[in-house]
């Protein structure tokens, strides 16, 4: 990079801004109180004007870009839609068009608007890069991080950030431009940003946003911080998942301090550009946290640590026009070295922050030597402090429905709306430590009678370890062995062990992350159970198109259903749960308790609240073996109406599945494989 460009040689900061009218020309035909309505862009020029920020900065207006840059990251097919979807010819199927995205809306001036955000961003970065600004503020619309290589989502038509990026590494290698660090502040993940570098070591994809155990949008294992990169591209990929949100400064700022600036240090970018989206601003209506103007402006400060300051931030999300605005302006104003926005940073983060912090510096450290050190205690929250909610968890993994809810929807629902009711199930369900009043007499006794057996190779707990609260929930559900009986793709014992030891086998399309206790079954056996074996549902994360296997939760004489099981231990039991349901595991409570065990036995089946819609959120209890309780998991028993009506599809499995399903049955030495795939096949057939 030419030394022109740097700090040091600029008499004082020469920061551009992208503004242009003709932006607004992309607006919802529809619903005039869409939040991505022109409106976005207007407030936060007034703000600026109302500052006297222009004219102390270069003002640009913006120019198309050329499709063959466009092309760098986009299917031709992509861009030839949203050339044309402005034009006449499609006057009459713009908005059934629209309707085939996930969140997208198109009028007469989209094509236009698409073209200008795209072509303004790589502008701003070329000359930026040239050294003819410090920085650059694009303010533009539509947004772009959530659109993929082939398809418009989450309000993004063009990948504006993207394709500035493959611009300057791929047509102006000259500049000397060979590192860039993509910061992506916006509360939603940047999946089509992440999709584009997933395997390009030239591009630092870091992403702080709302992933709620993978339920907010854009919804799935795409934001979870186990998405780390492909290929050369591995560790070059950072997502900070937050579990919930309310997350604010303190948070931010901690995730900046020790996760993003000491990668930054070792990665020492050329250039940094900023997805700036402001959805994660105080009172945004989708995002439910709240950073603050001088949040923003802390972390846009300590970003210009690096490059030289050479930064360029492009607009993202953001729907609060107020926030919007304030925390645009003072993000420019950091750029412009003004001082700092009024604001503090005493508050502690959240203890949900650490511990996402902690998960995400474990999981990188392979990669980035600097993340390995311990955290320092001053990480840890205050004793009055908690966490806004326990963990929420609504199915999105193996389990998501194919519908998809509309982003602003999708997010207000995901957030403060919904959990109280959540957190009122929560308490219901699970039986805190403290109250179970053993020691370690008792513990044995109450054990051998309710079929709650100790870990072999584990010392009892004493009352008093388990009153005071030093050992938390896993060390007790480590010490509980049960039965977990599968009839699905779980009957392969490798692939089962993806659950246990995290990875991915032939045929899956996502890893697994494992359980927090990676001890293989202590034993595996198979039994035949009276129970319907059918198909549905129609598509997964995991396995792509195609039904999922259930078993019906009802016994039925007649009916004759595989099963392995795998003795296992209650706590990973709780993880095999969570994993079948949703996206992320790691809890401060058990799921699935001792208190619900007992219920289980008791009652033949019971319906976990806290994952109320999962497709798999029914504990059916199936006998003993070994004095020890057999567990398996299916759909509830309101599924099957829903199923008989056709309401929720019967689906026949992808190949890969069926493929998994049988070898699971060979490899137990249960069924030929002939057999095993007429047993498969007859299941599929069948109707309830």
């Amino acid at each position: 990079m030419a030394e022109m460009g740097s700090r040091e040689n600029l008499d004082r900061p020469r920061v551009a801004l992208v503004y242009d009218d003709r932006m607004c020309e992309h607006s919802d035909p529809y619903n005039p109180d869409h939040p991505e309505s022109p409106l976005r862009i207007k407030s936060i020029w007034e703000k600026l004007e109302a500052s006297e920020i222009p004219q102390r900065c270069v003002v640009l207006n913006a120019k198309e870009a050329d499709d063959k840059y466009i092309q760098l990251v986009h299917t031709e097919k992509h861009i030839k839609l949203i050339r044309r979807i402005s034009s006449r010819d499609f006057d009459s199927k713009r908005n059934k068009t629209a309707s085939k995205f996930n969140s997208i809306y198109f009028n007469e001036g989209s094509s236009k608007s698409a073209y200008l955000s795209a072509g303004a961003v790589i502008e701003v970065s070329e000359r930026v890069a040239k050294g003819e600004f410090s920085s650059a503020v694009a303010i533009v619309r539509p947004p772009g991080h959530h659109a993929e290589p082939d398809k418009a989502m989450g309000f993004c038509l063009f990948n504006n950030v993207a394709i500035a990026a493959k611009f300057l590494l791929n047509e102006r290698p000259e500049l000397g431009v060979s590192k860039i660090l993509i910061v992506d502040w916006d509360v939603h993940h940047g999946n089509g940003t992440q999709k584009m570098f997933w395997k390009d070591p030239r591009v630092l994809y870091f992403s702080v946003h709302r992933f709620d155990f993978g339920t907010f949008y854009p919804a799935g294992d795409d934001g979870s911080h186990s998405m780390i990169g492909e290929g050369l591209g591995v560790g070059y990929n950072i997502n900070v998942p937050w579990e919930h949100g309310q997350c604010g400064d303190a948070d931010y700022i901690a995730v900046w301090n020790y996760i993003l600036m000491p990668v930054a240090k070792a990665y020492n970018p050329d250039m940094i550009l900023v997805s700036g989206g402001f959805d994660a601003a105080i009172g945004d209506p989708l995002g439910g946290c709240c950073v603050t103007p001088y949040g923003y402006s802390v972390m846009m400060k300590k970003l210009m640590e690096f490059a030289g300051g050479r930064i360029v931030m492009a607009l993202e999300g953001g729907y609060n026009l107020n926030s919007l605005a304030n925390s645009v302006l003072a993000c420019v104003e950091a750029l412009l070295e003004d001082k700092p926005a009024v604001g503090s940073s005493d508050a502690f983060p959240f203890e949900s922050t650490r511990r996402v912090i902690q998960a995400v510096r474990q999981e990188l450290s392979p990669f980035w030597p600097t993340l390995a050190d311990p955290l320092p205690q001053k990480l840890l929250v205050s004793s009055n402090q908690k966490s806004p909610l326990q963990p929420i968890f609504i199915p999105i993994s193996d389990s998501e429905p194919e519908d998809h809810v509309e982003l602003y929807e999708l997010s207000e629902s995901s957030g403060s709306a919904c959990q109280g009711n959540l957190v009122e199930a929560l308490d219901d369900v699970i039986l805190p430590l403290s109250k179970l009043k053993v020691d370690e007499g008792d513990f044995e006794k109450e054990s051998s009678s309710n079929h709650f057996l100790p870990h072999e190779d584990t010392p009892l707990l004493s009352s008093d370890q388990i009153l005071d609260g030093s050992v938390p929930w896993r060390s007790v559900y480590s010490q509980v062995y049960v039965w977990y009986g599968s009839y699905g793709s779980n009957m392969w014992k490798e692939r089962f062990l993806c659950y246990i030891e995290g990875g991915q086998v032939m045929g899956m399309q996502k890893p697994c992350s494992g359980s927090a206790d990676k001890s293989l079954p202590k034993e595996i056996m198979w039994k035949k159970v009276p129970h319907c074996l059918f198909f549905a549902q129609s598509h997964t994360h995991t396995w792509g198109a195609g039904g999922v296997a259930f078993l019906h939760p009802e016994s039925q004489v007649g009916d004759e259903a595989y099963m392995c099981m795998y003795k296992i231990t209650l706590e990973q039991l709780n993880d095999v749960l969570l994993q079948e349901n949703c996206s992320f595991h790691y809890t401060e409570s058990p799921l699935f308790d001792l208190s619900a065990l007992d219920f289980v036995a008791k009652n033949k089946s019971m319906q976990l609240d806290a994952l109320k819609g999962g497709w798999y959120s029914n504990v059916i209890y199936m006998g003993t073996e070994q004095d020890l309780p057999i567990l398996t998991m299916t759909c509830p028993l309101s599924d099957i109406e829903n199923f008989k009506s056709a309401k929720i599809p019967m689906c026949a499995p992808s190949k890969d599945y069926k493929n998994t399903l049988v070898k699971g049955l060979v490899e137990g030495k249960q069924l030929s494989e002939v057999d095993a795939a007429d047993y498969v096949d007859g299941a599929s057939a069948k109707q309830l």
